[in-house]
């Protein structure tokens, strides 16, 4: 079947909002959520040129006293939205497990293997790639994350498919040395409780916020227990999470939004990798 642009669904769906009732206000958007169209309409969504985007943020995992177990979550869906009004793309639901190891001693954390959390990934980009798109991005919220999506995007390579994600620290450094107070830190710290100071201030209990910032143990988890086997955090928190202020979020979630974007856009010139 001969694949319908993304511009000429966008154009039948915006006619369809502009005959609906005018009581409901509706935010203009360039992108398509998969999960809103009937499977006709994705078919005719779902081409050899679309750009897939899978948002990817933990819906339960750690993050100090102060924020909420789906502060991930929360950043994947303010920066999908972002996406949503700025690029056409077509917009898969949002993955909330995957690989987190450095948490799970405090309660509600979750966590896929290493090649659970890979194979998830590889599953859901050859499930959409079958009905024509060959290029994904991962709008990851996470680090820890980077590993099984390199992983991901080397197995899809050799099937002809280009995966690119979402580098969380290295989109927001730039940003992140401008503003920057704390000694050193990474979670739930002075940067990514500033974002969502920003983006949702009534997830953040500023009155809870702490220091716990003890030197980094390379390559191991948080740890609730003084032992000298991880990096020791009674809090969960790693870094100076009342340095948060808006105005810190504001600047490096803006710098995010517009790395994230200039990724999507890199991605559409991309030659694809050839299949093994």
């Amino acid at each position: 079947m001969r694949s319908v642009p993304l511009r000429s669904i966008l154009s039948l769906l915006a006619l369809s909002l502009l005959s609906a009732p005018s009581a409901v206000q509706v935010t203009p958007q360039r992108g398509v959520v998969l999960s809103d169209l009937t499977w006709n309409e994705a078919e005719a969504a779902l081409g050899p040129q679309t750009v897939v985007v899978i948002p990817l943020g933990a819906a339960s995992k750690e993050h100090g006293p102060h924020l909420r177990l789906d502060n991930d979550l929360r950043l994947a869906q303010y920066f999908t939205g972002r996406v949503l009004a700025a690029a056409e793309v077509v917009l898969a639901p949002t993955i909330p497990y995957h690989f987190y190891p450095a948490f799970l001693e405090y309660p509600g954390s979750t966590h896929l293997s290493f090649e659970t959390a890979r194979d998830v990934v590889i599953d859901i980009v050859r499930s959409l790639a079958g009905y024509g798109p060959r290029r994904f991005y991962v709008l990851n919220m996470g680090v820890s994350t980077l590993g099984p999506l390199k992983s991901s995007a080397e197995v899809l390579a050799r099937e002809g498919i280009l995966l690119r994600y979402t580098d969380y620290l290295e989109v927001s450094a730039e940003a992140t040395k401008r503003v920057e107070k704390q000694l050193r830190g990474t979670h739930a710290d002075e940067i990514e409780t500033s974002m969502m100071l920003y983006i949702d201030p009534s997830r953040v209990n500023m009155s809870l916020a702490v220091r716990d910032d003890n030197p980094n143990v390379p390559g191991a988890p948080l740890s609730r227990k003084n032992d000298g086997k991880g990096v020791y955090s009674a809090s969960g928190v790693w870094g100076d999470a009342t340095l948060a202020t808006h105005e810190k979020g504001r600047t490096v979630v803006e710098a995010m939004a517009k790395g994230i974007l200039n990724d999507i856009i890199a991605l559409r010139s991309v030659e694809l990798p050839r299949r093994d």
